[in-house]
């Protein structure tokens, strides 16, 4: 892979990983997930809505991103929760990457105390470990980027996943990955318009690659640069997709209490 924005990403989590093994056992980290009785089934809810014809928001919550920067100085990730959870979305996705997004694992926790809907931990996933910790904070699903790591490595993250009763989101960008994705068939598939090594969106991603899934049994995901009801809309006509990962256009929408007039 080319030096580039995900490869930055990917090489500093895996140091801090290493680190992060050092100083915490598994046996701590398995007594905390033994301890929390918040976990609600991710990927159930999505297909819940999916069978009824339903449209499913997972609503991000993030205070920066490397494209955007600073989203919210005032950044108060329970309240987002809250504004989130009373205009129905169906779940939740918070970034837990500290250094490029400016996200803590706590916030999950914290959340959960207030905020009765599924987690997505959306972080970058480079070790099994990774996947016993999100849970301990009461994640609820996992998220796998291919373009990120070695498809062993994705095999080890989900088949941990599953192990856990956690629900998995693949993430795919190419028609190369979303025909290694299939092989994931418990998995929720995610199209990322996003290239996560320029930044640039583009919707058309959507459609060039969910052909390929067609024959995928879990619904499928589109991400990343959705900006209106038009968008939606569009992709819903033109695909068989119901759900929809949107963060920095409702992100930016907070104060205006139209977060979903999108839809």
């Amino acid at each position: 892979m080319s030096n580039n924005i995900l490869k930055k990403i990917i090489d500093n989590k895996i140091l801090k990983i290493d680190k992060l093994k050092k100083d915490v056992s598994i046996e701590s980290i398995e007594k905390k997930i033994s301890l929390n009785n918040s976990f609600i089934n991710f990927k159930e809810k999505i297909i819940n809505n999916y069978n009824k014809n339903k449209l499913s928001v997972i609503a991000e919550i993030k205070k920066a991103s490397p494209s955007a920067g600073v989203i919210i100085k005032e950044y108060d990730p329970v309240r987002i929760a809250n504004i989130y959870d009373s205009n129905k979305a169906t779940c939740l996705s918070v970034l837990t990457e500290e250094d490029f997004f400016l996200g803590k694992l706590i916030h999950i926790s914290e959340i959960k105390e207030k905020v009765k809907l599924p987690i997505l931990c959306k972080d970058f996933f480079v070790d099994k470990f990774q996947v016993h910790l999100a849970k301990s904070y009461g994640a609820d699903a996992i998220l796998i980027i291919l373009a990120g790591i070695s498809e062993d490595l994705a095999d080890e993250l989900y088949n941990e996943a599953l192990k856990l009763n956690m629900s998995v989101i693949v993430e795919v960008h190419t028609v190369d990955e979303a025909k290694i994705s299939l092989k994931y068939t418990e998995a929720l598939i995610g199209i990322n318009n996003r290239d996560l090594k320029t930044l640039k969106t583009d919707i058309n991603t959507t459609y060039d690659i969910h052909n390929i899934l067609s024959n995928h049994k879990s619904p499928l995901i589109s991400e990343s640069g959705i900006k209106n009801k038009d968008d939606i809309l569009e992709i819903k006509n033109r695909t068989s997709i119901r759900t929809f990962l949107i963060g920095e256009s409702i992100l930016k929408n907070l104060e205006k209490n139209n977060i979903f007039s999108i839809l």
